[in-house]
């Protein structure tokens, strides 16, 4: 039966990674393989109480799911209040190099605070603005990808693997910061100069503005798009800080952002007496979010605990000990690995593979600076957070960013493969090797 489990496991992930060609929702496929393989599980009879087993791993997985529908609501509400459209207003040039190294930058920053899919969509709606030639929007894009995969890695509410890192205690926000910064800084900055050599033209043609311009006619003014920008900030940063204080789970500090958040779009919807239809209040801000991504989450993370719960994946870990036994080895292999497949399942599978050790099984272990390397904010975690992370970059399928990028602008595959490809490449090996310096050099990490 194990066997089995396995197989049917490398089969979902094989038609959730080729999405894309069959044109099936993921979230079909990993709804269906967590149910299967949790079926499969109870068939084994490994354990007694097989209800117990799969409430404690329900709860583990609720916990991120209300996490991500808070944070979703809150961008949302921040986009029917057009508090992006300030970010669209003050970013202009008319040099090209100098615009997509600001782009890269604001993108970097942005996605740090909110996800990576939506920083893309927000600046790629920008460039549509800015560029009329498809191949500098195709090269702008991609250094959009690359930097909103690159900034999400280097803060705990910047990413969903980073999310799931840092609630399970495997990194604390502080020294998330301090170790990835740097790195992920690199792996922009590096891809984002390689595009910039392959700019021909580089005046920005003057281009008619769209409807995007605000008119007095629009019901939100610039003051509510600003007020609601700055609190839906402010909630989403509240977040990890009210984690450090208060060791809470992260979900409940989303819980109390949420609600905020709701009481004062309630407020500015009955001072400006809005019409009914207008969609900036919660109640109806929370049926546009992306339900399919947070069902996708549900599946494949309730996966990825069928198999924990039988033993499998902790077989995959003593393989890799005894095989590669070198952290950045086998990390640089997973980031290798979300350039195909989702990261999310990916980063899932190693937190089971690898328990967080404390400091006296560390001292204990036969290979104690190996041990000390899975203790909480050791390297083995901060390694998989920017790998899992940046190395997504690599292929266009490889994360939500790029899949949005790739829909938005109608992106090749092989012409993000042949164009984009190498300087993701060249950015994620340069950020490795800086880790690398910051920890067996500078004494970071």
């Amino acid at each position: 039966m194990i066997e089995t489990m396995i197989v049917v496991f490398v089969i979902g992930y094989l038609l959730i990674a080729t999405e894309h060609l069959l044109e099936i929702n993921k979230a079909t496929f990993a709804l269906l393989m967590g149910g299967v393989l949790w079926t499969m599980f109870a068939f084994t009879g490994m354990v007694d109480n097989i209800d117990a087993v799969l409430v404690e791993h329900l709860g583990d997985t609720c916990e991120i799911l209300v996490f991500l529908i808070g944070a979703m609501i809150i961008v949302e509400l921040i986009d029917k209040y057009k508090g992006f459209n300030f970010v669209t207003h003050v970013i202009h040039s008319h040099n090209k190099k100098k615009l997509l190294f600001m782009m890269s930058v604001i993108t970097f920053f942005m996605s740090a605070v909110l996800d990576n899919m939506t920083t893309t969509i927000v600046m790629i709606m920008l460039m549509r603005r800015l560029l009329t030639e498809n191949e500098d929007r195709w090269l702008f894009a991609g250094v959009i990808v690359i930097a909103a995969n690159s900034g999400g890695a280097w803060s705990p509410i910047g990413d969903v693997t980073t999310i799931m890192l840092w609630m399970n205690d495997n990194v604390t926000s502080l020294d998330l910061i301090v170790n990835l910064f740097v790195p992920c800084l690199v792996s922009t900055i590096i891809p984002a100069y390689m595009a910039s050599l392959m700019i021909k033209d580089n005046t920005v043609a003057a281009i008619t503005s769209t409807g995007q311009t605000r008119s007095e006619s629009e019901e939100v003014s610039s003051q509510l798009s600003r007020l609601v920008l700055i609190a839906g900030v402010a909630s989403l940063i509240f977040v990890p800080v009210f984690k450090t204080f208060t060791g809470m789970p992260p979900f409940i500090g989303m819980m109390i952002s949420l609600s905020v958040m709701w009481l004062i779009t309630e407020i500015i919807v009955k001072k400006n007496h809005f019409a009914p239809s207008f969609e900036g209040r919660v109640t109806q801000a929370v049926r546009n979010i992306d339900m399919s991504t947070i069902l996708f989450f549900l599946g494949i993370l309730m996966a990825v605990g069928a198999l924990q719960a039988a033993g499998i994946l902790s077989d995959i870990a003593h393989f890799l000990d005894r095989t590669i036994h070198e952290p950045f080895i086998i990390n640089t292999i997973i980031g290798a690995l979300s350039s195909v497949i989702d990261n999310v399942p990916l980063v899932a599978a190693c937190m089971d593979m690898y328990p967080i050790t404390d400091a006296a099984q560390v001292a204990m272990a036969a290979d104690p600076v190996y041990a000390n390397y899975f203790i909480s904010d050791g390297l083995f975690w901060h390694l998989l957070t920017f790998c899992a992370g940046v190395g997504g970059s690599m292929l266009i399928i490889g994360s939500a960013a790029g899949v949005v990028a790739m829909g938005l602008e109608k992106i090749s595959f092989w012409w993000y493969l042949k164009r984009i490809s190498l300087l993701a490449l060249a950015g994620y090996v340069c950020g490795i090797l800086t880790i690398w310096v910051q920890h067996t050099l500078i004494g970071i990490g």
